[in-house]
């Protein structure tokens, strides 16, 4: 006689993982994303003058150098462009996989490459897969990550970013003193390290559940939404189904007034709102190139050598200790993204990079590089260039990643934010393109504009940007419904303020206790589960 069968146990999702363990693991996929950008973005710069690499490539004069490198850019720009247009389809998850293959494709072909158009292709394809990345892994974060803890994520993410830009730096640094092609081969494969963790991680993590709400799975977005609070909350809780009903409220709103990209193009009235808000994502990815930082990131060894009269070896070797600073002092941006607001981040951080740069030109205007006095001007425009990355790294690395994705409606989330991308890197491509030109003509000059620029930035964040910090998303489609000519943000104190509007969190609490009076058994089940959770 056989004995008594047993039921099979269901398998749990994520592994049996809720709640912050599961907030984690998205966490890790988000920022080995971000990490994979930095590197790659940081890696070529150091292989570019490697002799193996040059001999390799039939020694290419300057111009075909540049090439090789910018064209990076473009297919980044090529890979935001396509998220807009593709992405809302297939979600956020499935399309930061498709960017992981494609990039890892672009890796393999990058490290095998013999020719010059090779190489070009090969940096072409791995370019289109991390603009896709750079495009869809911060708007998955922001809407799978609580409103509390949104703005740190997104700034701890590109934090990531930086680790990766660093280590790229310090990897082509170390492997100069190898002979051979490994000596730039195995730091171009070594990216796909990175895509292993993502391809890795990312298949089995949950779905962006405004995404699933939006797109008519409600029961799979509440799951998810409970899931990822965690500590026993079930779909039946009563924070969940409020989350669910202020998502879907949302949904209903944007599926009414949604636009075609043709309106939105045209600025029709009644679209306007939505405009604005895609203008002001855009810009703030706009402003952190013009903020002077791909002068300095991409050809820092350059500046210090042409401008500065640094020798070679010294120059990479500062190049390498102000990617460490630079990670250091952006640790303190994750204390200050909620506690100091986006606004006042990008403000302080303007004035302060544009006092910089003010320095930076004075300095190296009497620098002659022959004389005791002009060397010493010399170490001191040096000591600013780091100081500027002091800035950069606290008050502007994350917020541009961070308000296309608060600032855009729900409908236009991953449109906006890739469009915000894929400026990003256009206006990447043309500093980096002009900077070795203006060093050459300008001079000391040059760095006059990147002055200006940051100089500028400072009253028009202060009379254009809302403020998004401590907000739910919702609460920006809020903003702009109910005030349909919000230009000025001084004009209304809701607009430019750091807390949470309180009749927000009093029509919150009335939802909630609407709920509890419509469904009193609801609140007894809840407490039930909370409490079997408990024990």
């Amino acid at each position: 006689m056989s004995g008594p069968t047993t039921a099979p146990t269901s398998k749990k999702p994520y592994f049996g993982m809720t709640g912050t363990k599961l907030n984690i693991w998205l966490t890790v996929s988000c920022t080995t994303a971000m990490a994979l950008f930095g590197y790659d973005q940081g890696v070529f710069g150091g292989i570019i003058v490697t002799d193996s690499f040059l001999s390799q490539m039939g020694h290419p004069d300057s111009g075909l150098q540049g090439t090789i490198v910018s064209l990076y850019d473009i297919g980044c720009f090529a890979g935001a462009i396509l998220t807009t247009v593709f992405s809302e389809r297939y979600g956020r998850r499935k399309w930061l996989i498709a960017g992981v293959i494609i990039m890892s494709i672009g890796a393999i072909l990058q490290t095998s490459a013999f020719t010059v158009a090779h190489m070009i292709v090969a940096r072409l394809i791995t370019g289109i897969g991390n603009g896709m990345n750079t495009s869809i892994a911060p708007v998955w974060q922001s809407e799978t990550a609580k409103a509390s803890l949104r703005g740190k994520l997104i700034v701890f993410s590109m934090i990531m970013n930086i680790a990766g830009f660093s280590l790229s730096n310090w990897m082509t640094y170390g492997f100069s003193f190898v002979k051979g092609s490994v000596s730039w081969r195995f730091p171009i494969a070594f990216q796909l390290v990175f895509s292993i963790i993502l391809l890795a991680t990312v298949p089995w993590l949950p779905e962006s559940p405004r995404w699933l709400i939006a797109h008519g799975r409600e029961e799979e977005g509440a799951q998810v939404l409970a899931d990822l609070e965690g500590e026993g909350a079930t779909v039946k809780s009563l924070k969940i189904q409020a989350q669910r009903m202020e998502i879907l409220e949302a949904v209903r709103i944007e599926q009414e007034q949604s636009p075609s990209w043709g309106q939105i193009l045209h600025g029709q009235t009644g679209n306007t709102g939505k405009v604005k808000r895609l203008l002001l994502g855009m810009g703030t990815q706009w402003m952190q190139q013009l903020v002077g930082i791909n002068v300095t990131s991409y050809y820092l060894p350059l500046v210090l050598q042409n401008s500065v009269g640094l020798s070679n070896n010294m120059s990479r070797l500062l190049a390498g200790c102000n990617s460490v600073s630079y990670l250091v002092f952006s640790f303190i941006g994750l204390l200050l993204i909620e506690r100091a607001g986006r606004r006042k981040m990008m403000m302080w951080g303007a004035a302060g990079q544009a006092v910089c740069y003010a320095c930076i030109s004075g300095l190296l205007s009497q620098v002659d590089g022959l004389t005791a006095r002009g060397k010493s001007f010399g170490a001191a425009a040096t000591s600013f260039f780091f100081l500027y990355y002091v800035f950069f790294g606290i008050c502007w690395q994350g917020v541009p990643w961070l308000y296309p994705v608060e600032i855009n409606s729900l409908s236009m989330r991953s449109k906006g934010a890739a469009l915000a991308t894929g400026s990003n890197w256009i206006s990447n491509y043309i500093v980096v393109q002009i900077t070795p030109t203006g060093i050459q003509n300008l001079g000391w000059r040059f760095y006059l504009i990147w002055f200006a620029f940051n100089a500028a930035f400072v009253p028009l964040v202060w009379l254009f940007y809302p403020e998004t910090s401590n907000r739910h998303l919702e609460d920006i489609d809020s903003l702009y419904r109910e005030n349909q000519g919000l230009v000025f943000v001084l004009k209304n104190k809701e607009a430019y303020q750091t807390e949470r509007p309180q009749r927000l969190i009093d029509a919150e609490e009335k939802r909630d206790n609407e709920l509890t009076r419509r469904s009193p058994a609801l609140k007894g089940e809840d407490e039930i589960e909370q409490a079997e959770y408990s024990i």
